[in-house]
């Protein structure tokens, strides 16, 4: 019964999180909240070990989820759940891109999804931000972290290696509480 439910749950996730991998954490979050299958806390490890592995955010959040449920036969199905979906809409839109893509109706969508899911993942960081527990010193290396970004305008991998070794060399002395 748990495979159905994980099948069915990240299928979910694989159908509306249009925007990306960061899209499915909204998702990723009701579902912690409703099954209990991981805490909040392992939500957020998952996302950091999510980010910095290969492959899509979503779907390896998707098999650290049905893994940390489920084992590897978990992780199997929550991932091919939330591919699946993927799969078949691709599928049906390459068959009728030549006669939809100049099409302003379609256009205007795809905006307002665009605007939808950067609300939708907005919300879940600020929820996030304040569920977890951030330190003084996390908090200000978070507060200066994006503030270089939008400055600087690096790709965001860099501040994710710079945040990675900060929060190892400062969790080494328990600076921060790691």
């Amino acid at each position: 019964m748990i495979f159905l439910q994980l099948f069915l749950q990240f299928f979910h996730v694989g159908v509306f999180s249009f925007g990306g991998g960061y899209a499915t954490l909204p998702f990723l979050y009701d579902i912690a909240e409703k099954y209990h299958w991981y805490s909040t806390k392992q939500l957020t490890d998952m996302l950091a070990i999510s980010s910095i592995t290969p492959g899509p955010v979503g779907v390896n959040m998707a098999t650290f989820a049905g893994f940390t449920t489920s084992g590897i036969l978990g992780a199997l199905v929550a991932t091919t759940a939330i591919i699946l979906p993927s799969y078949i809409i691709v599928t049906i839109v390459y068959k009728l891109l030549d006669k939809f893509k100049s099409n302003q109706a379609v256009k205007g969508a795809i905006r307002g999804l665009k605007a939808a899911g950067c609300a939708l993942l907005s919300a879940v960081g600020i929820r996030l931000i304040f569920t977890s527990n951030l330190h003084l010193l996390g908090t200000l290396l978070l507060a200066a972290l994006l503030i270089s970004g939008f400055i600087n305008k690096r790709d965001p991998l860099f501040y994710l290696a710079v945040s990675a070794v900060i929060g190892l060399v400062l969790g080494h002395f328990n600076w921060i509480g790691v």
